[in-house]
């Protein structure tokens, strides 16, 4: 039987404070909040056989707070953004607008320092590609959001480009199945859909 991952967006802080690159801010009262409205919903997860998470404070206090007590992951931490680190889009626009037009548009660049778009979906698919394969394996993580993205273009064989394209809100889900080299999306519809699953298979190809 193929592998299940089910990824979790962390809960972000008050929506009036700025995403910012490598945000290690620990979740504020809004953040906790907003993880006991969905608890109910997220609880089933804590029984997949491995829970892991990315080692952010609020990626690791998400996971806790769901009782899903997981295990930190190095690969699964956000992109390293280098001088950037701290800063809004916004804010490094201002300082350096070439710098982050030449970002956007270039997934192997790295105007900043530190990783490169290409790089950080390398490294997020090859943790994937590198989980334990057992039979009917369940998997759940808690992760950033970018991370989650970057996950799902490595899935899909999508043109990183795409990146860019996936919008990953605070608290939801999505589910990829199969192995190591063969990864499909996987739509439950939510907890306790009736109707049945769709699993969308990628028609483009990684470059």
């Amino acid at each position: 039987m193929p592998l299940r991952v089910t990824f979790v967006a962390a809960a972000r802080s008050s929506p009036s404070a700025p995403e910012r690159f490598e945000d290690d801010r620990p979740l504020d009262q809004a953040g906790w909040d907003a993880v006991q409205r969905v608890a109910h919903e997220l609880l089933p997860l804590a029984a997949a056989e491995l829970r892991y998470c990315s080692p952010t404070p609020r990626s690791r206090a998400t996971g806790d707070a769901l009782g899903y007590a997981p295990l930190a992951q190095l690969a699964l931490r956000d992109c390293d953004m280098g001088r950037w680190r701290g800063l809004t889009l916004g804010e490094a626009m201002a300082r350096e607008p070439e710098a982050v037009d030449a970002w956007l548009a270039d997934p192997r660049g790295t105007p900043y320092g530190g990783e490169s778009l290409l790089a950080f979906i390398g490294r997020v698919g090859g943790w994937l590609d590198t989980r334990p394969r057992e039979d009917g394996c369940r998997i759940v993580a808690v992760a950033e959001p970018s991370v989650i993205r970057a996950a799902l273009v490595y899935a899909l064989q999508a043109p990183p480009s795409t990146y860019w394209n996936i919008d990953v809100r605070p608290l939801s889900t999505i589910t990829v199945t199969g192995h190591a080299g063969r990864w499909n999306l996987r739509f439950d519809g939510g907890f306790g859909a009736t109707h049945p699953a769709v699993d969308v298979r990628a028609q483009s190809t990684r470059v």
